[in-house]
């Protein structure tokens, strides 16, 4: 290996350790409660290393949440709009897609799901991922529902994300209980509402078939 792949290996390698040891500590103490000290020697470096790759504890902070939204974000959706099977096949691959991702990554969700700096960055970054969330559940909702009022929609995407995001609080709290248990409560959930809506005149609910052309594309959410 050249000398300069070694050195991008060897930082890649050093941030991934502070973000991994930030993510437990952020997690069990708080960004208040947490010193950049004490990352740095969870992660094995000192403070100066740590600071070539961040210039603050807000910044890793950012650079943690930003990450995990993205790698959350990747599966789940497609499974449902372009995964094979009926509508309930497809809801259980795109909820089993997300839990299991908490599932992986416990440290980290704390930090998602609650947000303990008070810092306004991070809450503003907290609202957007609540808004991103809830626009995918929106699309969701017109793709499977489509006979919905427009004026519901806004607040019955927010039902599904504040349950989803709930539930996976709770579950964080209880890691014994069974990753199905989860996934068939959020597929009997949102089928509910599903169910309470009449499909436009021919078209049946449910089916296989992959979503109708000029099908709305799913925002780059957290579902």
């Amino acid at each position: 290996m050249r000398e300069i792949d070694r050195g991008r290996a060897a930082r890649a390698e050093a941030r991934t350790r502070i973000e991994d040891a930030a993510a437990r500590l952020f997690a069990e103490r708080g960004f208040a409660g947490t010193t950049i000290g004490e990352i740095a020697a969870e992660a094995g470096l000192s403070k100066p290393m740590l600071y070539r790759h961040f210039d603050s504890k807000q910044e890793l902070h950012l650079a943690l949440l930003e990450r995990h939204r993205d790698e959350l974000a990747a599966a789940p959706v497609h499974e449902l709009l372009y995964g094979e099977g009926d509508l309930a096949t497809r809801m259980t691959a795109m909820y089993d897609a997300w839990f299991g991702y908490v599932q992986s990554h416990p440290y980290t969700w704390r930090m998602m799901f609650r947000d303990t700096t008070g810092d306004e960055q991070v809450a503003a970054f907290h609202r957007e991922v609540q808004r991103r969330q809830r626009e995918t559940d929106m699309a969701l909702l017109r793709e499977f529902a489509p006979g919905i009022p427009e004026a519901e929609l806004e607040p019955l995407g927010e039902a599904i994300r504040s349950s989803l995001y709930g539930l996976a609080l709770w579950w964080l709290e209880r890691p014994d209980r069974p990753r199905e248990l989860l996934v068939a409560t959020m597929v009997r959930i949102t089928r509910g509402l599903i169910s309470t809506v009449e499909p436009p005149s021919g078209e049946r609910r449910g089916g296989g078939a992959t979503p109708r052309e000029g099908a709305p594309a799913a925002p780059d959410g957290t579902d």
